[in-house]
């Protein structure tokens, strides 16, 4: 079985594509996993396929990057408008990374809305590869009707619901041909010495040589080759299963690549997970692409014996041992993780390159009931296992389950999951940022715990001075006491009592940056114990605090915003409309054509980033965020955030 996945934009027809080419010799055999990731067997050519197709969006570029893991080759399918060139940004983004030979294919070319050199000059802006292009239009008009082959020079009508037709090419079409040609084999020259010197030599290279070249230069991954057609009118899609049938590499080469990725013996390497999910009442399923001879049920992968073994397109039982190349669906192997290298004894991290992109969209997960509230942390830690672009904590204060997902689809289908597989039930909301207040001036406090029981009493006397520390310095405490005022057992007590007074100060929030020393005190030699000096300092800091001008302080984070450099010019009136501040950006140069921007942004205002990213940058901007600082935060903004969260009002 050979593999390849299809990537790119939904609004490129990228599933009416896979939808074409997997009919092309018979039905095919499709099977949809809960988050619509979707894996297609069918026959081409007396050759069995398998499509693996993931959501056309940008939150499930965790999906599309586990396909690719198991894949010989991928299809990017981009849209025919030159102006939509940058919503393919993210997934040449992907396969540059993957290091996976491409074909990029220029879909609903029936719409006119652009030159097909217009498109690969607007994509080429985003890799890193050549875009090669294979293929010329025959136009009447503004209207694609048929293409010609640069290496074959052979012409094609297209004809509705009929194979095309062999045509001899138009003459109007002979000069743009040519150039397309010439331009073609001198890129092509560039990796092979005997067509450089065919060139030179102005000889014309066979049509056999020439597609021996094309089809050596994709499997080394030295170009992205362009061809077109229209998906829905199955214009050029034969043509694409034909490069891929002749020119995607084999299953062997996949192996190696990984193994070399991976660092893992080659030898050893005997299957690939990528993709894993949980169904009603079967449970785990594991989608696994074998990648040497004679897996099979019971066998040993991943340090344990293989379960249930199914055809990944049909469900159907699979009985024997399958050769390399199988895709299958694993049941009863929970012990598989996905994505992984596997060998018959452990399961290895995938290459660095699969790792998801951050997840923007926090929400607080909120049980229907008491019964859903037992089983959500449970099963969201099975869902987390599956889905590498999740990531699930708690709430601060609260400990209620906090979820960070891609996007709101994301989200969407996870509660899904939650109800139709598991039966759990959820709400969701915004997790409250977490504050904090601090002092703005010094206050010296003297405060006596006394408390007279039937038997021995509680005292202890304590002088303290708690005053302001450091941006950052946190909690200090220190000791002046002279003369034996305070024995010194009983000083890590004040110290513990002061550190509790901190938990919530007067605000409401937990206190930070505040230095307490303690003084000067009494003692009981009877009534005197750490159980009441600890009270003693935990209430005479809690007085303190509260005439030392308490401040809110809001958390800052500190962002890197990844943007196609086409949406730059907008980053900083978004950043400033926050109450942010850009540190500066530079060219990213891992991604061609990407920018990365580095701000801060009060913790508070992440949401609403989010949202003005993804409206500015049509989806494709992300961001990553990690904790910098707290700072103070005055006027009604700090009131409003003391009244809904904290206790009282804050002060004048």
């Amino acid at each position: 079985m050979r593999c390849f996945t299809v990537l790119g934009p939904s609004q490129t027809g990228k599933s009416t594509l896979v939808a074409k080419l997997a009919s092309l010799d018979g039905p095919p055999r499709k099977s949809v996993s809960p988050y619509g990731s979707s894996t297609t067997e069918f026959e081409f050519a007396g050759e069995t396929w398998c499509a693996l197709d993931t959501p056309g969006t940008n939150e499930s570029l965790a999906l599309a990057q586990d396909a690719l893991l198991a894949s010989d080759a991928c299809i990017l399918c981009v849209s025919p408008a030159p102006d939509e060139a940058v919503l393919a940004a993210p997934y040449l983004r992907v396969v540059e990374a993957s290091g996976i030979p491409c074909i990029l294919f220029v879909n609903r070319i029936d719409e006119p809305r652009g030159r097909i050199r217009d498109v690969i000059a607007s994509l080429q802006a985003y890799s890193g590869h050549s875009l090669v292009l294979r293929q010329v239009p025959i136009r009447e008009g503004e209207k694609i009707v048929g293409s010609c082959d640069l290496i074959s020079e052979r012409a094609w009508r297209y004809r509705e619901g009929q194979p095309s037709a062999l045509i001899q090419l138009p003459e109007s079409e002979a000069e743009r041909e040519h150039e397309a040609r010439s331009e073609l084999l001198e890129q092509l020259s560039e990796f092979d010495d005997w067509l450089l010197e065919e060139i030179v030599e102005d000889r014309e290279p066979a049509s056999d040589a020439l597609f021996s070249i094309a089809s050596r230069v994709l499997r080394e991954n030295r170009v992205i080759p362009v061809l077109f057609g229209a998906a829905s009118h199955a214009n050029g899609v034969k043509r694409l299963m034909k490069a891929l049938r002749h020119e995607a590499p084999p299953v062997t080469a996949l192996r190696g690549r990984l193994a070399a990725a991976g660092g893992v013996e080659e030898n050893a390497l005997t299957a690939v997970s990528f993709h894993a999910y949980y169904r009603a009442n079967i449970g785990k399923t594991v989608l696994v692409r074998a990648l040497a001879d004679g897996l099979k049920q019971g066998a040993a992968l991943g340090g344990a014996g293989l379960g249930g073994v199914q055809e990944a397109g049909a469900g159907r039982s699979i009985t024997g041992s399958m050769p390399a190349g199988n895709v299958f669906a694993a049941i009863k192997s929970d012990h598989l993780p996905a994505p992984a290298l596997l060998t018959a004894t452990a399961a290895k991290a995938p290459p660095e390159w699969t790792e998801p992109p951050t997840p923007m969209l926090e929400r607080i997960l909120m049980p229907g009931s008491e019964r859903d509230e037992t089983k959500l942390s449970a099963t969201l830690a099975k869902l987390a296992e599956t889905d590498r672009g999740l990531r699930v904590m708690q709430e601060e204060g609260t400990g209620a389950a906090l979820i960070c997902a891609q996007g709101p689809m994301h989200l969407r289908d996870l509660r899904k999951t939650l109800s139709e597989v598991f039966r759990v039930e959820v709400t969701d909301r915004s997790p409250n940022p977490v504050y904090r207040e601090t002092i703005s001036k010094s206050s010296n406090i003297h405060y006596r715990h006394r408390k007279q029981t039937g038997g021995a009493g509680q005292f202890a006397d304590v002088q303290l001075s708690v005053r302001p520390n450091e941006r950052g310095q946190g909690f200090t405490f220190a000791e002046t006491v002279k003369g034996g005022t305070v024995p010194r057992n009983y000083i890590p007590a004040v110290e513990a009592g002061a550190r509790e007074a901190m938990e919530k100060g007067p605000l409401g929030f937990r206190v930070i940056d505040v230095d307490v020393t303690l003084t000067d005190g009494q003692y009981h030699a009877v009534d005197s114990s750490e159980f009441a000096f600890r009270a003693a300092a935990k209430m005479g800091v809690k007085q303190a605090l509260s005439q030392a001008s308490a401040v809110l302080m809001q958390p800052v984070a500190r962002v890197e915003i990844h943007i196609p450099s086409v949406f730059s010019g907008g980053v900083v009136a978004i950043v400033s409309s926050l109450r942010g501040q850009v540190l500066g950006f530079d060219r990213d140069e891992s991604a061609k054509g990407w920018d990365i921007f580095r701000a801060l942004v009060p913790a508070g205002a992440l949401e609403e980033l989010t949202r003005a990213l993804r409206s500015a940058t049509q989806g494709i901007g992300y961001f990553s965020k990690a904790f910098d600082h707290f700072e103070e935060l005055y006027g009604k903004e700090a009131e409003a955030i003391i009244n809904a969260h904290g206790v009282g009002s804050h002060p004048s």
